[in-house]
């Protein structure tokens, strides 16, 4: 199979070209402001190789498109939010958690109604469809072109999201519907500010997905357009279309699978350092560990699969300052071919000091021959101080393990650190991002209660329900195999109740064959 894979990171757009699990050919082009004409410029010089002008089965991007729309509060619409569940969930309404500004950005109209389930799949209160019909009647009238829908337990029973839905239809159709069990787990107000946020996004998903759309067909590729999600697994792009939530951390996923890849290690640290931050983590059995608490995007609690990272502003594009001597966190981001001195810029930053040190080889190093070498190595050593810091404060085995360092500004990861057996480096290491996103597998996930079953079949029955989901996603289901599996006893409930979360992986399905097959 072949697939083109493409990241767009805050400095650099790369695309690679894989045939047979193989890098053939990879580029690295700036990212652009409007971040669509960067990819198309990395398709187009990718292409420009003979080697990589050939049919491709899918292109796989991955985007920093949406989270930065949260983070940096722009491109953002209003939206209803619907939640299904009094009288019990009154006291904390939708939005209540979110900062001032978001919410005042976000937040169009707010509709409380009695219904939903309890723990185990069974219904507390009847759905109020007359209430249903009055907010769906009052949306239309607001002209509220997005909603979000929550109802309390809806992963176990979704009726009371898709009666929603239905309703919602019928009164405005024009308005997109979100609803939260579509987006993952147990947990009410998490699951509600992640379809809140879903629904806030949808504009943007629309435009972004169809500017992506148009820059593979302007390169003259015919070949399906899929997203890399958070877990470093893919989604169809009509899928991406209406999650977008679900890309917000596939940047540093992608190059944790890539570096996995690349270097065959499934169980190891790694550090990927981009133009503008370092993110480190852990890889296990070839996928990144999970962060099992709260996280948290633009100040507002979810509940995403994501990966257990810690970022930090360091990377090739850093400021140096001197007085002190101290690296990041600020960056001249995608400017750097025009900023930094090798370029013919004005601002000493990190890729600066690694040509005038030797350890890099771009722009015009007689332009760094004047940096004082005392200034090279102080700004080396704080660098490394940095990395040592916080690469420690990511694992969680007392012994040495190896570091696989990935990512164009890699050179400042020295050859040696305290708590590590060996430093990886792998060829494409600059474009790991891109391989990982090349080489995603489709997902499933499953996480709800059972009761009066026992473990061994309640885990079946949450595998049957995760395998249903990677396949319905575009999964060939004979690939498919279970990357994680949890289960708690909730003791304090009767029935033998036991909460089971599995989620599986496994190749993008064959377009000419039926998947069900």
């Amino acid at each position: 199979m072949k697939r083109i894979g493409i990241d767009v990171g805050g400095t650099n757009t790369d695309a690679v070209l894989i045939a047979d699990e193989k890098v053939v050919h990879s580029v690295k082009c700036p990212t652009t402001a409007d971040v669509t004409s960067g990819i198309l410029d990395a398709l187009r010089t990718l292409r420009a190789n003979p080697l990589a002008a050939v049919p491709v089965d899918a292109v796989v991007i991955g985007t920093t498109h949406f989270i930065n729309a949260v983070v940096q509060r722009r491109s953002l619409q209003k939206v209803a939010a619907i939640r299904i569940g009094m009288p019990a969930s009154a006291s904390l309404p939708p939005f209540c958690d979110w900062p001032a500004d978001l919410a005042a950005l976000v937040s169009g109209d707010v509709f409380m109604l009695e219904g939903g389930h309890d723990y185990d799949g069974r219904p507390f209160m009847p759905l109020d469809i007359a209430g249903l019909k009055a907010a769906a009647r009052k949306i239309r009238d607001k002209g509220l072109r997005s909603v979000a829908v929550c109802s309390s337990f809806s992963p176990l029973d979704p009726s009371c999201e898709t009666a929603a839905r239905d309703i919602l239809a019928e009164i405005c159709p024009e308005a997109a519907v979100t609803l939260s069990h579509d987006l993952g787990r147990i947990g009410l107000l998490e699951r509600e500010n992640a379809a809140l946020l879903n629904a806030a996004l949808n504009d943007l998903a629309v435009t972004t997905v169809a500017a992506f759309r148009r820059a593979i067909a302007d390169s003259g590729i015919d070949a399906p357009l899929f997203l890399t999600q958070n877990d470093g697994t893919v989604m169809q792009a009509e899928i991406a279309t209406a999650f977008p939530v679900m890309s917000f951390a596939s940047g540093a996923t992608n190059s944790m699978r890539g570096a996995a890849h690349l270097s065959g290690l499934h169980d190891a640290m790694v550090v990927d350092v981009g133009g503008t931050t370092s993110d480190i983590g852990q890889l296990r059995h070839g996928f990144p560990r999970e962060a099992n608490a709260v996280v948290e995007v633009g100040g507002v609690r979810t509940l995403f699969r994501m990966p257990d990272l810690l970022s930090i502003g360091l990377g090739g594009g850093s400021h140096v300052e001197q007085e002190p001597v101290r690296v990041g966190p600020l960056s001249v981001g995608y400017r750097l071919t025009s900023e930094a001195l090798v370029f013919g810029g004005t601002r000493l930053t990190a890729t600066d000091i690694a040509v005038a040190a030797g350890l890099l080889d771009v722009g015009d190093r007689s332009r760094v021959a004047s940096v004082p070498k005392s200034l090279i190595n102080a700004a080396l050593a704080d660098a490394q101080r940095k990395l040592e810091e916080d690469i420690d404060r990511m694992k969680t085995e007392s012994g040495d393990v190896p570091l696989l360092a990935v990512g164009g500004g890699a050179f400042l990861v020295p050859n040696r650190l305290p708590g590590i057996s060996e430093i990886v480096r792998v060829p494409h290491g600059d474009c790991a991002n891109a391989v990982g996103a090349a080489i995603a597998q489709v997902s499933g996930e499953a996480d709800q209660v059972f009761r009066d079953l026992s473990r061994e079949d309640a885990i079946a029955a949450a595998r049957r329900i995760a395998e249903d989901r990677a396949v319905q996603a575009g999964a060939e289901r004979g690939s498919l195999t279970m990357v994680d599996v949890e289960d708690m006893p909730i003791a304090y409930l009767p029935g033998n109740a036991l909460r089971v979360r599995v989620r599986v992986a496994g190749a993008i399905a064959n377009p000419d064959v039926d998947a069900a097959a």
